[in-house]
């Protein structure tokens, strides 16, 4: 860190140069990041998408639908409007609802584009289709790339919306900690930097990785907040060094000191946004990917730009004062000394509250977000409501089985154990229709479809039915569940029949399997990456602090507050409070705010247990120490606390729910780990454990 200051002070004007050069070019790249987004990150490289895409180029079925929505249309029209789209290129098949009684219900009817495998660019073939169905009234387009398209552009006008709402705010928290105009806004301006700059970043990488349309809302989410608060911290510290020597030596003091703390906040963060990578779901490496970014960028600018803009303004960095802040209190010291004299009682009264909280956890009901992740004011979703309402769309839980024979399908022991699979899947009482080449051609037995076969007079269906079903040496089938496709009670039968023997090699595809692979790749995961978090956290404070208790009491106090706060979302959400309406959380908020949060948290723990440390260490019993650092560290904590939470919380006014729960979800648990854990349990704690919050093995006591 002695280095670094000392290059950072000796190559200002260099840095910043370098800094504004990399900002114009990320900011071109930047501004192409939408467009580069596609899905919604839920993908699992397993038997549902190879399925998926084995049925797609060796049967023609569609590997995605879009549905074309028609309102008091007559034949004539739909007819004409069709054959308009069908110039689109990429369109494999269009099915059209004319002659089809299935299809067409009380003046409402719809056709369906289908599309293969090679097609990947639904964006622009979505905004082709609505461009040609421009001035057609009575007409509308969903499904699932039509829903991925409109929450992306969704995630842009929330991103606007929750920075229009967080920055003026973090603004003023800002105003309030350093009392000038100037001190305010640099934060601001290294976190724009930041957050810009890795999507830059991101722009580029999209070319390599798969990128989620989520990742529009996580990543400023996550870097603005971690931006500010890092700026915050070094500011703060320098305004300190500032009143004892000159701009330069303390912008270098601020290096060596905050500059620690800065590095060991961000790979706490870090080692949260890695431990996601073993969860083998696309979004989670979108997140781990894109948040590494930023936080790692955040770093890199907290240390290197912000320092050189302070060595270049000097005292204007105090310029338009509006008040003076005092550093320390009596406020603060009044409030230290009441929570050192009652320990017990305000331990008691923090663990009454977070259990409480904690009480809905037993009902959290989590679930893969699909259309009900679009908010009901877009078209595509009061489209597709429609369809489900009129036809049920998306009711019916429908599963695929592709089985390989050896040898084919077309002999008595290949059509033996085709009619064997089937009969075994009408045993379930769970399935209610199997759709087969038997149950299409209208023949229960083996022996009467050979006959027909065999018969001249035999009607030339069969053969397409054969072939509709059969190829060489793979046939398909599938069969519908009496059950929700999110459902458990479909994921467990999905589950269990994949580990049967039916005699040949054979796969599952549809929502079930979909549901129940995601599902089962973060619950055989989750254990690993809170095992990374954990361990590596306790061993990085446990070198930090040489102490055994300081550690293990961060990791319970931070378990206990993320269980406080999946309580109060499940409270908000899943039971509908504030203006709400019931639903479910989204599966991947916990494992996110988790990650995310056991990380930001050692921020703060890390901040205030320093000073105690370091006052400790300075001849300081323990309650005295414990007092003089809550009382030095709490304003900077609460400060840093409250940037995260408006920074993040302000997504709460967004409308895609997913991001609208992580918002939220991080500023709730923000707000208990600063309060309720920080300014409360944690003294109150080293209060209670006097020494032996120091001891550690194999080291002489002092």
């Amino acid at each position: 860190m002695h280095a670094l200051s000392i290059f950072v002070t000796k190559n200002a004007k260099s840095i910043i140069a370098i800094w504004v050069v990399f900002f114009a070019v990320m900011a071109f790249f930047a501004i192409q990041l939408p467009t580069k987004l596609q899905g919604d990150g839920f993908f699992v490289e397993d038997d549902h998408i190879r399925i998926t895409e084995e049925l797609s180029e060796t049967f023609g079925l569609p590997a995605k639908t879009i549905f074309v929505l028609f309102e008091n249309k007559s034949d004539e029209e739909i007819k004409d409007i069709l054959t308009t789209i069908e110039k689109v290129e990429e369109i494999s098949s269009i099915t059209s609802p004319i002659g089809i009684d299935a299809l067409s219900k009380d003046g409402i009817s719809y056709a369906m584009l289908d599309f293969d495998n090679t097609v990947n660019n639904y964006p622009a073939i979505v905004d082709e289709i609505r461009t040609i169905l421009t001035n057609e009234v009575g007409v509308a387009i969903t499904g699932e790339p039509v829903i991925n398209e409109d929450i992306n552009v969704a995630s842009q006008k929330d991103l606007m919306q929750a920075e229009a709402i967080g920055v003026p705010i973090a603004m003023i928290v800002l105003l309030l900690a350093f009392g000038t105009v100037v001190s305010a806004l640099l934060p601001i301006i290294i976190g724009g930097a930041t957050v810009i700059s890795a999507f830059g970043v991101l722009t580029l990488l999209s070319e390599t990785f798969n990128l989620s349309i989520f990742v529009l809302n996580i990543v400023p989410m996550l870097g603005l907040a971690l931006s500010i608060d890092f700026a915050l911290l070094y500011i703060n510290r320098y305004r300190e060094e500032r009143e004892q020597t000159s701009v330069e030596e303390a912008v270098k003091t601020s290096i060596r000191t905050a500059g620690r703390s800065i590095i060991f906040s961000a790979v706490c963060v870090m080692i949260g946004l890695g431990a996601m990578v073993v969860i083998e779901v696309e979004i989670f490496q979108n997140i781990a990917l894109g948040g590494t970014i930023v936080v790692f960028l955040a770093v890199v600018s907290g240390l290197t730009l912000l320092p050189s803009a302070i060595l270049l303004l000097g005292d204007r960095l105090n310029k338009w004062r509006l008040f003076r802040v005092r550093r320390v209190t009596t406020r603060w010291q009044r409030f230290a000394s009441f929570v050192m004299k009652r320990p017990i009682i305000i331990i008691f009264v923090a663990f009454i509250l977070l259990g409480i909280a904690m009480i809905p956890i037993k009902d959290m009901k989590l679930t893969i977000p699909s259309t009900d992740a679009l908010p009901t004011s877009y078209e595509a979703r009061q489209t597709y409501d429609k369809l489900a309402a009129t036809f049920g769309l998306g009711e019916e839980a429908v599963v695929f089985l592709l089985a390989e024979r050896e040898g084919g399908w077309e002999d008595a022991d290949g059509l033996e154990k085709m009619m064997a699979i089937q009969q075994h899947l009408e045993q379930y009482p769970l399935v209610t229709k199997v759709n087969s080449m038997f149950t299409s051609a209208q023949i229960d037995s083996v022996n009467k479809w050979q006959a027909a076969m065999t018969n001249p007079e035999s009607p030339a269906y069969l053969q397409t039915v054969r072939d509709y079903f059969v190829q060489d040496e793979q046939m398909y089938l599938t069969f519908s569940l009496d059950a929700d496709g999110a459902s458990s009670e479909a994921q467990a039968f999905v589950r269990e029949l994949k580990d049967e023997d039916l005699g040949v090699t054979f796969g599952l595809s549809g929502r079930p399997k979909f549901n129940q692979e995601i599902f089962d790749e973060i619950a055989s995961k989750i254990v690993v990456a809170l095992a990374i978090i954990v361990t590596t956290t306790f061993i990085i404070l446990m070198i930090a602090f040489r102490s055994i208790l300081i550690p293990l009491k961060a990791i319970i106090m931070n378990i206990i507050g993320l269980g406080a706060t999946f309580g109060i979302l499940v409270y908000i959400f899943q039971f509908g409070h504030f203006g709400l309406e019931p639903g479910t959380i989204v599966l991947i908020i916990p494992v996110i705010t988790f990650c995310l949060v056991f990380g930001l948290s050692m921020d703060y723990e890390v901040f205030l247990i320093s000073r105690i440390q370091e006052e400790y260490q300075n001849g300081s019993n323990n309650t005295k120490a414990t007092i003089d650092g809550l009382v030095s560290t709490s304003k900077i904590i609460t400060s840093a606390a409250l940037i995260m939470i408006v920074i993040t919380g302000a997504f709460a006014f967004t409308d895609v729910i997913p991001v609208k729960q992580i918002g939220v979800g991080i500023a709730i648990a923000v707000a208990i780990d600063a309060t309720i854990i920080r300014l409360l349990l944690v003294p109150s704690l080293m209060r209670l454990f006097g020494d032996w919050n120091w001891w550690l093995p194999f080291r002489k006591k002092r």
